[in-house]
This record gives C-alpha cells, structure tokens and sequence, in this order.
C-alpha cells in the first residue's frame, strides 16, 4: 500500500548538519530564534519548559522527543521560575562535552539531546508546509534508541556514513510523525492521515497521481458527498484537494527533472498532463519558469534551496 509519510520523508532528503548534548542548573533560559533549519531535541533527564508561537506551553520530561520541522522562534526554560532581568539565569558556558545553561557549577536539573535537521530538497518549504508546526511525542523510548544512533554514526567516519544516516534520519522522521498523528494535530498531511476517509483519497493520490483526479472522484474515494469532502479535506489538510494534488504532482515533476533521466513529454505522462505543452504551462505558472529552464539551472547549481 502506497505510504504518503514515506513519499514525502523520502522528498525530503533529510541529513544532520550538527548536534550536540546540553544541560542545565538552577533556573536557566534559553530564547531561540527562528532559522532556516529544522530542530529536534529528546529530553534525557530532568524537566524543562517549552514555550513556541501558536502552540500551548508546555512541561517536558524525560524521554520526551521534540521535532520543529519548520521555522519558527521557541523559549526553552528551566521548570523552576526565570527571572527575566537576572543575567545568570541566561549564561551560557560551553564544555567539550556539552553546553550548559544557567549555573555551570551545579548540578543538572535537564540533560537533552539536540540536533539540526537539514532538508536537500528544493521543495522543502511546500513538504514542510504539510507536516505539523510541532511535533510532541512522549512514552515513546525508541526515540532516545534512534537519535543516539543517530549521533554515534555522525561521529564515526565509516564506509556508507551518508547512507546509513540517510536511512535514520527518515526512520526517525516517520517514527515522529506517525506518533503524532491524530484528529488534534495541526493541518497538514498528519492530520488528514488521522481521518480514515480523507486517509483513502489521499492514499489514491499517492499511488497513482496521473490519474485525472477531480474532486467528485476523490469524494467517491472517501465514500463522502463533494461538498462534505471539500470542506473535511481542506480543514484538516489545510488546502483544497486539487490544490494538494497539484502541489505533489509539481514535487514529483522537480524531482523527476533534478533526476534528468526523463523527457519532458515523459514527465508530464508520470505527473497527468496529455501533453508536454499542457504540462510546461502548468509547471511554469505554479515553479514560475519553464521546466527546461528549471532542469538547466538545477544542472548549473544556479537555483538554491527553498
């Protein structure tokens, strides 16, 4: 059965730029501001207070996994009260070892793992936009097992590092995001995942995005009226269903093109357009060049990553 977590993990072409272990003493703080690159961190021992735009604060404890897939600004803090004007609560000493916040004296009240995810793919930003602002998982130790993995391969300088890394980082990803999928997650591809009759459209979506999809068939899909599946698909997807399906028939078109290995005219027959025509147009007004042009600045290196 085809799997949408996959395909766009898979799209994603995850790698890990850095991490690093840090930990904290007395009350400390820590105000992160957005930047380009996604975070995860997994709490190891203590507690610690997450705070970050649009979403509930909330009380880490060990064994909590965080994942920030897309950027955005988050205050990290100690569970005993900060005192916004006292800059020892802000210090910040760095060790071999780790990083330590508040007092680097005494003794932890939080050790965590962080670390910085990067996305190879120029459609980043569109599969990002489809997966959650954050993702909280908690009870689940396999987390600590995988990111450990994760960090010790990094380390390493063995045969098929980049590969082995490859392939926990998109374990890791689908781990996070199917546990944290359900109807209170926020619009995205989770969410719509969660619903059962949402979950079958967009399975046929995937499987076979050629197919001259409209929304009365999708609807037929999901075994719901067009107006009722409009509307429970673009409230827990966050966009109308024809707009999903363009915005992943244009991921797959970039990929296929990035590929080189394939036509214009075959392309467009993988993505469901009947002509080469009808497709470069599509193409251009959603990507804003033609696909010959963007074929030939991804071969240049001239276009850089969204």
């Amino acid at each position: 059965m085809t799997d949408p977590f996959a395909d766009v993990v898979a799209l994603l072409q995850p790698s890990l730029p850095f991490s690093k272990m840090a930990s904290g003493s007395g009350p400390w703080r820590v105000d992160a501001p957005a930047t380009a690159r996604p975070l995860f961190c997994v709490l190891l021992e203590g507690a610690a207070r997450l705070s970050a735009p649009g979403e509930e604060p909330m009380e880490l404890q060990a064994g909590d996994f965080i994942l920030i897939p897309a950027a955005c600004d988050f205050t990290m803090s100690s569970i005993e009260p900060v005192d916004p004007k006292n800059a020892a609560h802000f210090v910040v000493t760095k060790r071999d070892e780790e990083t330590r916040h508040g007092d680097p004296d005494g003794p932890a009240n939080m050790r965590m793992l962080v670390g910085g995810l990067a996305f190879g793919s120029p459609d980043a930003s569109l599969l990002v936009s489809l997966l959650p602002r954050l993702v909280h998982v908690r009870g689940e130790r396999q987390f600590a097992t995988i990111v450990q993995l994760i960090r010790n391969e990094a380390k390493e300088e063995k045969p098929a590092r980049d590969m082995v890394l490859t392939r926990l980082l998109e374990v890791l990803l689908i781990e996070a995001l199917r546990s944290a999928s359900g109807g209170s997650a926020s619009p995205g591809l989770l969410r719509g995942l969660s619903d059962e009759r949402l979950a079958a459209a967009l399975r046929k979506i995937h499987a076979d995005p050629k197919h001259d999809w409209t929304v009365e068939k999708l609807a037929g899909e999901a075994a719901l009226s067009r107006s009722v599946f409009f509307e429970r698909f673009r409230t827990a997807m966050g966009v109308a269903p024809i707009e999903y399906l363009l915005s992943w028939r244009m991921a797959i078109a970039k990929k296929l093109l990035r590929c080189g290995d394939e036509g214009i005219k075959e392309i467009a027959d993988r993505v469901g357009y009947g002509s080469a025509s009808a497709f470069s147009i599509a193409f251009t007004r959603f990507v804003g060049m033609p696909p010959t042009h963007y074929a030939r600045a991804q071969k240049d290196g001239h276009l850089s990553e969204s």
